[in-house]
C-alpha cells in the first residue's frame, strides 16, 4: 500500500484530500504547513507529496525547495496543489522539480489518475533499471537511461505548463504568437526525439536479457 502525505495550512483542505486518498486505498500522512511537513520527512519517507502553493509562512515552493536539497528525500515525487494555472515563471523556475500540479477544486477519478500515472511511472522505471542490470548492461550506459527518461518527463511536463499557462491572449501578445508556436513545436520535437532514444535503449535491455 502506497503512503502519500498531503501538506497544506487550512485543516479543512487537508482533511478533504485524506479522506478522499483513504477511500482509494492509500495510506496517508497530513501535515498542516511546511515547516510541520519538513519535520516529518525527518521520520517518514512517504512514496509521494501533495503540496499546496498557496500556504502561510512557509508557502509550497519554498517547502519543496527545501524538500529538493535534502539528499534524504529529494527522490520523492510531489505534485503541486494549486487553484490556479502555474504563472510562466513558476513553470520555468519550478518545473524541473514537481512531478506534475492539480487544479483544486479535483474528483476522486483524476486525483487517482494522477497520482497512479506517477507511481506507474516510477514502478516501470524502476523494472526497466533492474531488467538491465540483470542482464549485464554497463552502469553508465544504466544511468544514461535513467536520465534520458527523467529529461522527459520533465520536458512533458514543462510543455503541458507552457500549453497551459501561455495559451491566454495576454500570453500570446507578449510573447508573439509566432515564437510561442515555435517554442511548442521545438519542445514536441525535442521529447520525441529523446523518447527515440528512449525506446532503443530500452529494446537493447530487452534484447540482452533474451540472450542471456
Amino acid at each position: 500500500m502506497y503512503t502519500i502525505m498531503v501538506i497544506d495550512d487550512s485543516p479543512f483542505i487537508v482533511d478533504i484530500f485524506v479522506t478522499m486518498l483513504q477511500r482509494g486505498g492509500y495510506q496517508t500522512v497530513a501535515a498542516y504547513g511546511g515547516q510541520e511537513a519538513l519535520d516529518l520527512l525527518q521520520t517518514v519517507k512517504p512514496d509521494l507529496i501533495l503540496l499546496d502553493i498557496m500556504m502561510e509562512p512557509m508557502d509550497g515552493w519554498e517547502t519543496l525547495m527545501h524538500i529538493k536539497n535534502d539528499h534524504r528525500i529529494r527522490d520523492i515525487p510531489v505534485i503541486m496543489l494549486t487553484a490556479k494555472q502555474l504563472t510562466p515563471n513558476e513553470a520555468q523556475e519550478y518545473g524541473i522539480y514537481i512531478e506534475d500540479y492539480i487544479m483544486k477544486p479535483i474528483t476522486h477519478k483524476e486525483l487517482y489518475e494522477a497520482i497512479e500515472a506517477q507511481l506507474n511511472r516510477r514502478r516501470v522505471l524502476e523494472k526497466d533499471l533492474e531488467m538491465a542490470r540483470e542482464a549485464g548492461v554497463d552502469e553508465a550506459v544504466i544511468q544514461n537511461y535513467k536520465r534520458l527518461q527523467r529529461s522527459i518527463d520533465i520536458n512533458k511536463r514543462l510543455l503541458k505548463i507552457l500549453e497551459n499557462t501561455y495559451r491566454t491572449s495576454e500570453a500570446r501578445e507578449e510573447e508573439g504568437e509566432d515564437d510561442f508556436s515555435m517554442a511548442i513545436r521545438n519542445m514536441e520535437m525535442n521529447v520525441r526525439y529523446q523518447e527515440e532514444q528512449l525506446n532503443s535503449l530500452r529494446s537493447s535491455f530487452m534484447n540482452r536479457t533474451a540472450s542471456a
